[in-house]
């Protein structure tokens, strides 16, 4: 609790974070072009169905948030310029900025902020982002500037949840639902034109309510080729990318032309398993898949050390509530092997689908873990799937896969958002009723010593019962153009500075 309510105390002067002592002062002008990994020609506007990279980093330029983390991992104002709680964090109140205005021209109001927060709500919902509002059951207005967020249990994390990238707020309709397939936004850049899977133009928006948007337009390009992507930034037809490709990194860093950036985060790659699908509906098949993983390796090989080992519980250490005595999970292909006579199940074969724009090495990390695989006799067969459309034709389909998760701010959020029994995201399909039952009391425990410890038990079940394998937790690691200047911190939550560098960057004089 008093993690979030000092952030939101300290809120109002989160927007001068901006230390510049190693770069020169922010200077305004010239067009920032970006190229983009992760773009489906599938994506939409509608904020529900948010997954991909594009759409993520777009939001973040033409729509904006309640709340934000700032380049420091705190949490900072975007629409709401503060924020408070009762005692029991069971009702949130955020008071709105009143400068803040749509692109269209229309003043952000509390109506605004219920129509988005009632799109992602109720019965009816499709959006990925339902589970993680299911506690709420009024949202009201107090005012054209002042939002009340009610729910039945206590929620201390609310504000933090609020950066949830779903979450981004549109106009409202006369009838109170949400307008977002006008594409209007009240974000730093306005959209000018733009192609879902190909690329966008944005310019500034000069009636945004915060500071930065330095640059007087923004290209996005959709660049899923990691070839093309890093090519484009050497020979200087875009200023920055999103994610390089880690092989050749120690290159591009004797670069004198290009800065890499090298993050540390919340980032997961996970490998879930359909816990309803045979074989993987059998606990000791899935902890067998489980220890034939030499995560050391995968790190060495695949990430180039730029990663945390994971342990297979979506907890990260870059995370609060990070259990640290829980023992590490050691490659064991001789106890695997033991598991899978004991389920009945020698001489495994499974196929775990990927594809090259999920992040730098995904087709090599599959290929890695089937030769690991193979001492514990499990056969692996790596099915290579098409870039476009990975996350609309394989995700949460196909029953073995990889998956790039990007950082959440709390475990909280992480849990309810895909591992919590009716997520629209538990991508694993698991079920489990001690874990569900501890999510619930440690979403309302205002003891941190108390949570804590739920935390680390949930942590226990997800790695010793769940169907999800977790090899590490990834560093974001992109790069730009020398000429383009940065602040002294970069966020973690997302790639190119938290998804916000075309507003927080600006270019060299």
């Amino acid at each position: 609790m008093h993690y979030s309510l000092a952030a939101g105390m300290t809120a109002s002067a989160a927007t001068g974070l901006w230390t510049t002592s190693a770069n020169a002062a922010p200077l305004r002008g010239g067009t920032f072009r970006v190229g983009m990994h992760d773009g489906n020609s599938s994506d939409t506007h509608d904020p529900g169905t948010y997954v991909s990279r594009q759409q993520i980093y777009l939001a973040h330029q033409y729509r904006s948030y309640l709340t934000l983390i700032e380049p420091d991992g705190t949490l900072g104002p975007d629409l709401a310029s503060s924020w408070s709680a009762n005692s029991d964090a069971t009702i949130w109140t955020f008071e709105l900025n009143p400068n803040a205005s749509f692109h269209s021209g229309k003043a952000v109001t509390a109506n605004d902020v219920i129509a988005t927060l009632n799109h992602h709500r109720g019965e009816d919902s499709t959006s990925a982002a339902r589970s993680l509002l299911t506690s709420v059951t009024d949202v009201d207005a107090e005012g054209d500037h002042t939002v009340k967020i009610t729910m039945n249990s206590g929620n201390a994390d609310l504000p933090w949840l609020m950066t949830d990238y779903h979450l981004a707020i549109c106009p409202a309709n006369d009838d109170g639902s949400l307008n977002w397939q006008s594409g209007d936004g009240s974000g730093p850049y306005k959209i000018d034109e733009g192609e879902w899977g190909v690329g966008w133009t944005l310019s500034r928006h000069e009636g945004w309510h915060l500071e930065g948007a330095y640059f007087d337009a923004v290209e996005m390009l959709v660049l899923n080729d990691p070839n093309a992507r890093q090519t484009a930034l050497i020979t200087g037809d875009v200023d920055a990318i999103s994610l390089i490709d880690l092989k050749t990194s120690a290159l591009m860093q004797r670069n004198p032309d290009l800065v890499v950036e090298n993050v540390p985060s919340a980032a997961a790659i996970t490998m879930p398993m359909h816990c309803d699908t045979a074989p993987f509906d059998n606990a000791d098949v899935r902890k067998a898949l489980k220890l034939s993983i030499d995560r050391n390796e995968i790190i060495e090989k695949i990430g180039f050390g730029a990663a945390t080992i994971g342990n297979d519980f979506h907890h990260s250490p870059a995370q609060p509530y990070w259990p640290d005595d829980i023992p590490q999970r050691e490659y064991d292909p001789e106890q695997a092997k033991s598991l899978l006579q004991k389920a009945g199940a020698e001489g495994l074969t499974v196929n775990i689908s990927t594809a090259e724009s999920l992040f730098s090495g995904a087709v090599d990390m599959c290929v890695l873990y089937a030769e690991q695989a193979k001492k514990a006799g499990i056969s692996v067969n790596v099915v290579r799937e098409p870039n476009d459309g990975y996350y609309s034709d394989v995700w949460l389909k196909k029953p073995f896969l990889a998956v790039s998760w990007g950082a959440r701010p709390t475990p909280d959020v992480m849990y309810t958002l895909a591992y919590k029994d009716d997520a629209a995201w538990n991508e694993s399909k698991w079920q489990n009723e001690r874990f569900n039952k501890l999510l619930l009391q440690a979403k309302s425990e205002l003891n941190d010593s108390l949570r804590g410890e739920m935390y680390r038990e949930m942590a226990m079940l997800a790695r010793d019962d769940g169907g999800t394998i977790i090899p590490m937790f990834n560093n974001f690691v992109y790069a730009r153009r020398a000429n383009v200047m940065r602040g002294e911190g970069l966020a973690a939550s997302w790639e190119l500075d938290g998804a916000r560098a075309p507003s927080r960057w600006w270019f060299k004089a």
